[in-house]
């Protein structure tokens, strides 16, 4: 039982790790190859933080876990808008631009609904490729409407977080980019594969464990990132890399499931998706009523996960 739970953890470790080597080596050899810094920041990064999430769930539903595999998208989804959103809010107020609430954030829900329906329908194949369809327009949507923002788009936020001030070698951050996308794919497998076995030691439902100890795992670098943002005062990257990761979760990782081998029976609930739900609605609702996250109300967010995740288990 021990060494499941210790190799569950490397498993995290590692893919933490390698995924941050991984986006970072992306993102350097794509400005190298003198991409928009439009599309380094939303696709590349965006994307690409939301990788640990892609593989874990693809993996798990290509070996027949359907139900860690979307109870980790449905866990990464809640936490992100309760637990990291919450924490961040504890620091100092979200403030955030009345574009994000009126554009992004609905966005985000919608996938988010969207996704809790083909679950619940059943995620086989076909509703794989639907929210993959919906993802890729979603996706140019965004790449659009960020070339239209007056200014430069998004310069120096991809510029910190690719490295500000370094000079990036195009072999070294290639080797880069391949090495972490190993390194994630091993730590996927190692945590995958002992989640799964840890579930089963302890008699405990998958999506259980998806929903707890691999979600909150897998959503380590939104906690990160949301952190430093709000540290620095960019609670603008802050949000935006949130509703991103949960819009990314909920079409590109259900597609990826989908595709990989689905969910065949009914073990993620109603109660679960209802809740993934009702909490983007809420952390919607409350960045748009004053675009702005106050402590009390980054309080209630934390509460809300503290107190439905043991009814819910």
């Amino acid at each position: 039982m021990a060494g499941l739970v210790l190799l569950a953890a490397l498993g995290l470790v590692v893919l933490t790790m390698a995924a941050d080597h991984l986006v970072v080596g992306a993102g350097r050899v794509a400005r190298r190859l003198r991409l928009s810094p439009v599309v380094v920041g939303v696709v590349i990064i965006g994307l690409g933080t939301s990788a640990p999430e892609f593989l874990v769930s693809g993996l798990a539903a290509a070996r027949g876990d359907g139900a860690l595999a979307v109870g980790n998208l449905v866990g990464s989804n809640v936490v992100n808008v309760t637990l990291v959103l919450g924490l961040a809010g504890l620091l100092a107020p979200v403030v955030v631009r009345a574009s994000v609430v009126r554009r992004e954030a609905p966005l985000s829900v919608a996938a988010v609904v969207l996704f809790g329906l083909a679950v619940w329908c059943g995620l086989d194949l076909l509703a794989g490729v639907v929210l993959g369809v919906a993802g890729v327009a979603a996706l140019i949507w965004l790449v659009r409407q960020a070339r239209r923002e007056s200014g430069p788009p998004m310069p120096a936020e991809v510029d910190e977080f690719l490295g500000e001030g370094t000079r990036p070698r195009f072999g070294r951050d290639i080797v880069r980019t391949f090495l972490g996308l190993a390194g994630t794919l091993a730590g996927a497998e190692l945590l995958v594969v002992n989640a799964a076995s840890l579930a089963e030691r302890l008699g405990a439902p998958q999506v259980v464990v998806g929903f707890t100890l691999v979600a909150v795992g897998t959503s380590v670098p939104e906690l990160v990132t949301a952190i430093q943002a709000q540290r620095r005062g960019e609670s603008d990257l802050l949000v935006g890399n949130l509703l991103g990761s949960n819009l990314f979760n909920a079409l590109f990782g259900g597609a990826i499931v989908g595709l990989a081998g689905g969910v065949r029976d009914a073990a993620v609930g109603l109660p679960i998706l209802g809740l993934m739900v009702l909490v983007a609605v809420v952390a919607w609702a409350l960045l748009f009523r004053g675009r702005r996250l106050t402590r009390p109300e980054a309080i209630l967010l934390l509460s809300i996960y503290v107190v439905t995740l043991p009814a819910l288990l």
